[in-house]
């Protein structure tokens, strides 16, 4: 702040805003190109002001106690002579007293810009950009990066607004000084980590001239007093993460031999899972529950605990935590309810119980969680019997419902589990703790969030940008809409930010953000199972032409190319395919019955330097169809007997099993992902198929979209790991 003398005198009169000849002189500091102008007193001052700049100009008013200058009357643009010069400055100065007058050379332009700096509650300094002036509002188009940005963050910040074609040369106006705009919004970024007392920068309109040069003709800062800073919660170690995923004993207290209790749920769910640690159950009635004798106290209990699984109302957690300590528990899952998410009294009682916690050296994960599970050690401590196989996707949601939701279906669809957990209120271990945590697990391979609010939106931001540059990140965001921020409010204890910020942390952090929950899987079924694609080119091999053409329309909408087959690439497939083949991607193999072909095709395609990936259309399910044909040929024609019949639909069967592995033994050999989609599929199909001795899995997805958008979402995020890496 020494360096900006107006902001010690704007707190020294009581202001939280600089004038705008103020705010013009940092700007101009950190190379903002703002218009050249005069500060004057007095009408006379004026006309000699607008000579030197030369006509038209435009006066404003501006003083200590002037913020909105268009609403007090105070701006007169396109002043063409001394006479209506000396007007106006008598205008202005007569609107109230202290008042001084800016003049400015009138800037013309057809196109204008905003730039601007804000300080968000969760994610601090942003930076925007987008379409301004009379725009801003009406078009709302702009987008936002945090702050500090590199220079390549700013210029894509440039090319990701749906009007960018304003900034090439449009309507006989050169086009805009691209690195003026750059070194502008770098100049906010600099302020916003060098000038802490800046609170909101807002530079609207940024003017295009026709030369294509960048003139700031009206500028605003606000300030903020910077001794007052948010509580965050402190972090959870890595090592203590881990812990809790991997307890060699576990004591349920408030364990019960009620059918329907939570406390007779999760012990019995622990225990038929295969669960091989040491289980205690801790009730002080004693007596049997889930086979085993109940500890009257947590103390009774003979062995070591690692992980204590309470269960017991509210009020007698506090009760608790003296014996936790006396017994060695450093791990506490907390079910119970009744805190933050019910308003302030809850979450008065949930700050007591963290406090307490950490100092008796407890790490808290909940209140009011589903539970965790580790299938790596058949631990599958939940409140619903769902058993994922293991994996390399660990999963962490803030919905306990939603997250064994999605573990049922990845059960289903043969998606494996690294870990889950329910998170509940976050009252200790947070979102950004979980990341941090898996970032450094050896076995996660794929990190799959649903999460509604963050605690610390910086810290997440800057886990999440580390966790990207090693694993892909993918996330479902709740919250994104006035109805859902409610709901989510309601249900956390939480505010969500604003959805397009978060969107543009998401972008700029390297998550792959999804719109619906069964994206999570079918992009968790393609990341954590095939080669990322490495680029956006796609070829597409397809039974039907029609099913091909809808493919090739998906893949334009969302930014995949389909490229046309070179030339060379046509005359091998003339050797492999029959004469009224399609002849372009996508390639038609036209429903040929030779077993052979599918695959010579497909490794086409995988060697063709043409493409970065292949979708597959229509080669597995065909054995549904076969196995109606046999029944339907077994009922009208008894020439053919039923081991006949049964042996054609084997053979389909063990062909569909050999397409899978040499898919995956292509994806090997040339290391491009290659997207199924079955042509049917029925209750024994699942979307991974793994494969004896590879790392790659075949993904074969029921409909092109579901194929289509992970193709996209992959490439996207092979884009964002290669700018990153440079």
């Amino acid at each position: 702040m020494d360096n900006h003398p107006s902001i010690q005198t704007a707190w020294a009169s009581g202001r939280r805003f600089l004038t705008e000849a103020e705010a013009k002189t940092i700007l101009r500091q950190y190379g903002v190109p703002v218009v050249k102008e005069t500060v004057v007193s007095t009408p006379d001052e004026a006309v000699a002001a607008a000579k030197q700049l030369g006509f038209p100009v435009v006066l404003k008013g501006i003083g200590e106690n002037l913020l909105h200058k268009t609403e007090s009357g105070v701006v007169h643009l396109c002043l063409n002579d001394d006479t209506s010069v000396l007007q106006a400055a008598d205008q202005i100065l007569a609107t109230a007293a202290g008042i001084r007058i800016l003049v400015q050379p009138l800037i013309r332009g057809k196109r204008e810009w905003v730039v601007g700096l804000f300080r968000d509650a969760h994610f601090g300094p942003a930076i925007l950009f987008g379409l301004g002036g009379v725009f801003t509002e009406a078009l709302s188009d702009v987008v936002f990066r945090l702050a500090p940005l590199t220079r390549e963050e700013a210029s894509n910040m440039i090319d990701a607004i749906r009007s960018r074609c304003l900034l090439e040369a449009f309507r006989g106006e050169a086009a805009v000084d691209r690195e003026a705009l750059v070194k502008t919004i770098m100049g906010l970024s600099a302020i916003a980590t060098e000038v802490p007392e800046i609170a909101e920068v807002d530079i609207n309109p940024l003017i295009a001239g026709p030369d294509g040069s960048l003139t700031a003709v009206d500028a605003l800062i606000t300030l903020v007093d910077t001794s007052q800073t948010p509580t965050r919660p402190l972090p959870t170690p890595p090592p203590a993460i881990h812990a809790l995923f991997h307890p060699r004993s576990v004591a349920f207290v408030g364990a019960s031999s009620q059918v329907g209790k939570w406390g007779h749920t999760l012990i019995c769910n622990t225990v038929s899972g295969g669960y091989a640690g040491d289980v205690y159950a801790v009730n002080p009635k004693g007596g049997k529950i889930a086979g085993r004798s109940a500890y009257k106290t947590i103390t009774d209990i003979p062995g070591p605990v690692d992980l204590a699984v309470v269960t017991v109302p509210a009020a007698g957690i506090p009760d608790l935590i003296p014996q936790m300590k006396a017994k060695g528990i450093e791990n506490m899952l907390l079910v119970t309810s009744g805190f933050g998410e019910t308003g302030a009294d809850g979450k008065r009682l949930e700050k007591e119980l963290v406090d307490e916690c950490r100092k008796a050296g407890i790490f808290l994960l909940g209140p009011n969680t589903m539970g965790i599970c580790n299938p790596h050690i058949r631990f599958y401590c939940m409140g619903a019997a769902v058993r994922p196989i293991p994996g390399s996707t660990a999963v962490v949601a803030q919905s306990g419902n939603m997250g064994t939701q999605l573990l049922a279906y990845a059960a289903e669809q043969g998606i494996g589990i690294r870990a889950f957990s329910g998170s509940g209120n976050e009252a200790m271990i947070t979102i950004e703790d979980y990341m941090e945590g898996f970032e450094v697990d050896s076995l996660t391979g794929t990190v799959m969030l649903y999460i509604e609010s963050v605690k610390n939106g910086r810290r997440f931001f800057e886990s999440a940008r580390r966790v990207s540059r090693k694993k892909p990140i993918v996330l479902l965001k709740g919250g994104q809409t006035q109805a859902g921020s409610r709901a989510a409010a309601s249900h956390t204890g939480a505010m969500a930010s604003d959805a397009r910020l978060f969107d543009a942390v998401c972008q700029q952090a390297g998550i792959v953000k999804v719109d619906q929950p069964m994206e999570l899987l079918d992009l968790a079924a393609a990341f954590s199972s095939l080669p990322l694609p490495q680029g956006n080119r796609v070829a597409i091999m397809t039974l039907g032409g029609g099913w091909g053409v809808v493919t090739a329309d998906l893949c334009n909408q969302l930014g995949l190319d389909v490229p046309e087959l070179s030339a060379d690439l046509i005359r091998q497939m003339d050797e492999i395919l029959p004469p009224y083949w399609s002849r372009s991607n996508p390639v038609d193999i036209v429903g040929e019955n030779d077993t052979k072909i599918p695959l010579s095709v497909l490794e086409a395609l995988l060697a063709w330097n043409g493409c970065d990936a292949v979708i597959s259309l229509g080669i597995l399910g065909r054995r549904i169809l076969i196995k109606d044909l046999a029944e339907s040929i077994g009922q009208a024609d008894p020439g053919y007997s039923s081991d006949q019949l049964n042996d054609v639909v084997k053979r389909y069967k063990d062909y569909e099993k050999h397409f899978i592995d040499q898919t995956v033994r292509l994806m090997e050999r040339y290391h491009k992902p290659v997207f199924g989609v079955s042509l049917l599929t029925d209750e024994k199909d699942a979307t991974v198929h793994p494969v004896q001795g590879s790392s790659f899995k075949g993904v074969f997805y029921e409909t092109p979209e579901q194929a289509v958008k992970a193709a996209a979402r992959m490439a996207e995020y092979q884009r964002w790991r290669s700018r990153v890496s440079r």
